[in-house]
């Protein structure tokens, strides 16, 4: 049996939160095992990153270390997989988490064990994004990273993190409402959530074009691009 090498991607933060939630965080020792349990979960996941960077086969196009659970027939799967960019993207997420939880590691002083969940539940979205393949549940890891960077920034923000914080989410999450809609029509001419299957579709030229502006109405919101981009601002000077 292969090893469920992105499964692992997505669970091992997740140990780390579990982990972390049944440490006392009252005591000064508690909060640095805190800080440890995190810095050593996403260690551990860069570890497996670099593993997935040296295991995929260069030579290979397709998307790789494919795993598979339907759950709703055609219409929702827990399909996974990667392909050359992916890799690279999972990669660079893993590698930056450590460095977060260092740069925080001072700076952080209430709440220690919530912020760290926080971010490690991030990295688990994060990842996701990356690696699925399946449309609605690309979807979800998508704008499920909405809910952890909204507390980040309203919880441990500046003076007007509540005003960025709620400006932030409003945007982003307004602005996925066309993709959505997008990626509903394409489940509905596909008749699969497959991302894979939906490849192979043939939408019509007209329609591609307005599906097209669904995708990038969501994406410009959250890279962002001017003139979608006000949010940015705010939420960048009040973060923590």
């Amino acid at each position: 049996m292969d090893l469920p090498i992105l499964t692992l991607l997505l669970i091992i933060p997740l140990i780390g939160v579990a982990l972390i939630s049944i440490i006392d965080a009252s005591s000064e020792q508690g909060r640095a095992n805190i800080k440890m349990s995190a810095l050593w979960a996403s260690l551990v996941n860069l570890v497996v990153a670099l593993y997935l960077w040296f295991a995929f086969d260069n030579s290979n196009g397709g998307f790789q270390f494919i795993e598979r659970h339907d759950l709703f027939g055609d219409y929702f799967a827990y399909h996974l997989g990667v392909d050359g960019i992916a890799v690279m993207l999972i990669v660079l997420t893993a590698f930056l988490m450590p460095i977060c939880i260092l740069a925080s590691w001072e700076a952080i002083d209430k709440r220690i064990k919530e912020y760290m969940i926080a971010f490690l539940v991030m990295e688990t979205l994060m990842i996701g994004v990356f690696c699925a393949l399946d449309i609605f549940l690309f979807y979800i890891f998508f704008e499920g990273g909405l809910i952890p960077m909204f507390l980040i920034i309203g919880v441990w923000g500046g003076e007007r993190r509540v005003y960025a914080a709620f400006k932030f989410f409003l945007y982003t999450l307004l602005g996925s409402v066309l993709m959505l809609l997008a990626m509903i029509y394409m489940v509905g001419a596909a008749g699969t959530t497959d991302m894979v299957a939906m490849m192979d579709h043939a939408f019509a030229p007209d329609i591609q074009t307005w599906l097209w502006l669904g995708f990038f109405a969501s994406f410009a919101v959250k890279m962002p691009m001017w003139p979608v981009h006000t949010w940015l601002p705010d939420a960048h000077v009040e973060a923590p």
